[in-house]
């Protein structure tokens, strides 16, 4: 979990920095992005697996390899999706002010660029966290071919479940728990506290206001505390004053390499990764031409001419699901965020919930619930699990950001209620709802793939017609479901990149543009 985390905040930086950055790069780099979160990822993964075994013939790194690999691809994508919005709605005056100073380069990426992500990364590592949580059991039981497992809590937990053993189940089930409310008293709220730092408001520092209904310490406690902060404040403002003015002598500049040189390291590199993806392209035509070239069986016949049915079918349970995901998210990101007893004492409990990996507990209580929810319902509550806290986490970070001074002056105009909504917190929070409802879409898209075709050892099945269910099929027929398999992908990929241009893309356009706060 923090191999893959570490590589996916290296590589969601850097490419949302160069997507944000490069209007040439985000025409390719964002729709790339789209497709591959939106791909499930146990549809790749088995070419994942067979690659880096192959690399690491008889060792143990290929089975890690390929687990890590599993969990970087569940963590990556809405962190780079965070990255990218937060320096696309980045204020104008903040980056007249940077183009004032000269900040270029590595200074201008540290002290303007990567604040201003920092309270969207934080929130989404959270739900990164959460969603490597929801695919480790995946990550440790499908990662090796052989009957045994990577040793692990997920594979732990999928073991005792398909077994029965209740007790064994319980008892990682504690264990998970404890792990997860450890890592976020101690890791992940510190790390919220640590954000709320750099949101864009004109107040000074840590006396910005609160969204209406928030709770305000009173009386002589607080005049007391105030009077002794400013104390403080004031002590070590004059004690700091001689560093401040021996840091800012300036010293001779360091020799800068030069653009030419800069240029052809840049267009070597630019070049390298071209020729790379053009021959990656390359293999995936002639690997998709040879599947449907070979001989295909009636059965596998049939179930392709299912595809299109079965993709209208994924596509109203994921909305489905999205809908009753946003009716939820919304008002408890709300109140989460103004309420100070809902901040301390919900937030921690939300948490921990999100992080738990309901991947772990489908087996145990799907089966219990199928009777009175119908198949279909069973398979959209699963991917509520998949999709909800995509847009809880988005929301709060959101509310959270609001500029203080914008919330006062709603205060001033006695906007209250359902206007201050509608007047106030909806635009304010709009970019990141749309981005909380493009990774929730692909979160539902990877869930559709647990939750449309489920089958236990004990011989429990839940299945219901979608593009989930024929990627299952199809992968489980070995060689011979190959075609169905890769039909039913690219149908996914098709509708995702259809969905988000005419959807999602014109929402995110409007967002930069008229709900940027400026």
């Amino acid at each position: 979990m923090v191999a893959a985390y570490a590589l996916s905040l290296a590589f969601s930086l850097a490419y949302g920095y160069y997507a944000a950055t490069h209007r040439g790069g985000e025409r390719v780099m964002i729709p790339v992005l789209d497709i591959l979160q939106s791909v499930p990822i146990l549809g790749f993964f088995p070419f994942a697996v067979a690659v880096l075994a192959a690399a690491t013939p008889g060792s143990f790194l290929g089975p890690n390899f390929a687990s890590v690999f599993l969990i970087f691809t569940s963590m990556a994508w809405n962190m780079v999706f965070g990255v990218y919005e937060s320096l696309k709605t980045l204020p104008g005056d903040l980056k007249e002010a940077a183009d004032t100073f000269g900040l270029r380069g590595y200074l201008l990426f540290r002290r303007v660029l990567f604040p201003a992500t920092v309270s969207r990364l934080v929130y989404n590592s959270v739900l990164s966290w959460t969603a490597g949580w929801f695919f480790l059991v995946e990550a440790e039981i499908f990662s090796t071919n052989t009957s045994s497992a990577l040793p692990g809590i997920g594979s732990y937990l999928s073991f005792a479940a398909n077994a029965g053993n209740l007790n064994e189940f319980l008892a990682g089930i504690i264990v998970l728990v404890v792990v997860i409310a450890l890592l976020d008293f101690a890791v992940w709220r510190p790390l919220g506290r640590w954000a709320e730092r750099f949101r864009y408001d004109q107040s000074p520092s840590g006396e910005g206001g609160e969204l209406p209904g928030a709770t305000y310490a009173t009386g002589r406690f607080r005049r007391a505390t105030s009077f002794v902060t400013r104390g403080v404040r004031t002590g070590v403002s004059r004690l700091s004053t001689p560093l401040v003015q021996l840091a800012a002598i300036t010293v001779r500049p360091g020799r800068h390499p030069s653009p030419r040189r800069r240029s052809a390291v840049y267009y070597l590199a630019l070049g390298t990764i071209l020729v790379l993806v053009w021959l990656l392209l390359i293999a995936l035509t002639v690997a998709i031409f040879d599947v449907f070239t070979s001989p295909i069986s009636p059965a596998v016949r049939q179930q392709i001419s299912l595809v299109p049915i079965a993709m209208g079918a994924s596509i109203l349970r994921v909305a489905a699901a999205y809908a009753i995901c946003l009716a939820i998210a919304l008002p408890l990101a709300m109140k989460v965020a103004r309420s100070t007893l809902a901040n301390r004492v919900g937030l921690p409990i939300i948490e921990v919930v999100a992080s738990f990996p309901a991947t772990a507990l489908f087996p145990v209580i799907i089966f219990v619930l199928v009777p009175y929810l119908t198949p279909d319902g069973a398979a959209v509550l699963m991917l509520l699990t998949g999709m909800m806290w995509y847009l809880f986490f988005n929301l709060l970070s959101g509310v959270r950001s609001l500029p203080p001074d914008l919330v006062e002056a709603a205060h001033s105009f006695g906007l209250d209620g359902r206007r201050f909504f509608r007047r106030v917190l909806l635009p304010g929070i709009f970019p990141a709802l749309i981005t909380g409802s493009i990774t929730a879409f692909g979160g539902g898209w990877n869930t559709l793939i647990v939750a449309e075709y489920l089958n236990l050892r004990s011989g429990q099945q839940l299945s219901v017609l979608g593009i989930g269910e024929l990627i299952d099929i199809g992968n489980g027929l070995g060689p011979r479901g190959d075609a169905l398999m890769v039909t039913a992908l690219l149908t996914l990929v098709v509708t995702v990149v259809a969905i988000n241009e005419v959807i999602w893309k014109p929402l995110y356009r409007r967002a930069v543009t008229q709900y940027r706060y400026d």
